[in-house]
Formats: C-alpha cells, structure tokens, sequence
C-alpha cells in the first residue's frame, strides 16, 4: 500500500497523525512514513499526563488504539501510558514497537526528516502547561518549524503571548463570522478548517486573502475534492493518505 498521488501545484501536504493511512495513527512508525515520503509537515495531538508529561495521542482514552487498556490519558500517569501497546493498523493486533510516543519522539522525528511540525495542542492547558511545550521545541532548536493548532483559542491566545511574533499559529474552525475572522487576524492567528465548510462557503476565501491568513483544511482524503481545495488557493491540505 501507498500514498495517493495528487497534482498538488503549489500546495503543501501534511500527513494527518503521520502518515495515518498507511500507519497506526500518531506512532512513531507513523511519523518516520510521513518522513520519507514529500510531505511538508506531520500533523499530530499532543496531551498532558496525570504527572504533568506529554504524550502523543490523539483521544482522551486510549481505548480505540490499544486492545491492552482503556484508560483517560490526563489522569493516567506517563509511565503506564507509555507501556500500553497499540494496535497495528493492517490486522488489529498489538505489537511490542507500537506505543504511544512522547512530545520529544515527534519533534526528534520531524527534524531529522525536516518536516515541519503541525502541533495540536488537546483541550485546554495551563499557561505553564504550553511555555513547557515551546521549551521542548527550543531544546531541539525547532520552534521556528512548529505550527501549533487548536480548537481551543485560548490555548492559542496564550502561545500567541508566549512565542516569537513570526510564530505560525492556527485556529480548528468550521464556519466562522466575520467578526471572529478580524478577531483572528488581529492576532495573526491564521486558520485550519473543516474542509467541507470552504464548498459550502466559497466567500470565505475571499475573506481570507484580504486579511493576509493562511488556510490549512482538514482532513481531505478525496482526490476530487483536494482538486477543487487547490483551484480555491488554499495554502496547506491535512489527508490521512494523499501525497
């Protein structure tokens, strides 16, 4: 099995939860897919442990990647979440080398094949909580190739305070007001949305580009569809297979 190749143009590619439509979702094996292949950026979810520690998964419980446990991940502490073992993708069964990654495995992952992170931050973190993310990526000397993301725009308020003016930043959305597109670009917070909402709403990019904003969408597994995303100038397009 591979990726699904598209006429991109200009377009850059970002593999949803690594390379998730070959790999078990935001592994490690996930990840090193997506870095051997073009992708632009990696794509994952970040959440605290009960002992204040970052791991990489996408739910709150554990439950659907792993047949070993099902356990809600920020009142589970670090060192049981990194011994359940998931399930690989391809037939169901778990595997010894197939565990939740840390914060550190991803950012390690992505420099070393010069992918820019695109970091989900997971519900909503303390102030603390999200200077100790940015910390880890200035310990790899990456912060500058992370994009954060998030549905909770306090989480990106509080980067936007926290991190470099240059800072990529973008707002989980599906449809938007133009009161809150100000609002946003005021802030230099840009946007990742649902792609359906841009078909169902055309103008939007049109709003977008007056305000100088960036558009990321997710997550486009159809190649018929990211050809039409492409003709709407979007910037980025988050898939679980296309290349």
């Amino acid at each position: 099995m591979d990726t699904v190749k598209i006429d991109r143009k200009n377009v850059l590619m970002v593999a949803h939860r690594g390379l998730s439509g070959i790999e078990t979702e935001n592994t490690n094996l996930a990840f090193v897919a997506a870095g051997n292949r073009s992708y632009y950026g990696i794509e994952t979810d970040v959440h605290f442990t009960a002992d204040g520690k970052f791991v990489i998964i996408h739910d709150n419980n554990t439950g659907r990647v792993s047949k070993e446990a099902s356990l809600d991940v920020e009142t589970t502490d670090y060192e049981t979440l990194k011994g359940i073992r998931l399930a690989d993708r391809e037939d169901g069964a778990t595997r010894r080398d197939i565990i939740i990654p840390d914060l550190d495995d991803y950012f390690k992952i992505c420099r070393r094949y010069g992918k820019v992170c695109v970091l989900e931050i997971k519900n909503t973190m303390t102030r603390e909580m999200l200077e100790t993310i940015v910390e880890a990526a200035k310990a790899r000397d990456y912060l500058e190739n992370v994009i954060f993301i998030s549905f909770t725009l306090s989480n990106l308020l509080c980067l936007r305070e926290i991190t470099p003016d240059n800072q990529r930043i973008q707002l989980l959305c599906g449809e938007l007001d133009d009161g809150t597109i100000d609002y946003l670009a005021e802030r230099k917070i840009d946007i990742d949305i649902h792609y359906p909402t841009l078909f169902a709403h055309p103008e939007y990019m049109e709003k977008f580009r007056a305000r100088n904003m960036k558009v990321n969408c997710w997550t486009c597994d159809n190649p018929d569809d990211a050809k039409k995303l492409i003709e709407m100038g979007v910037d980025f397009i988050t898939s679980n297979i296309l290349e």
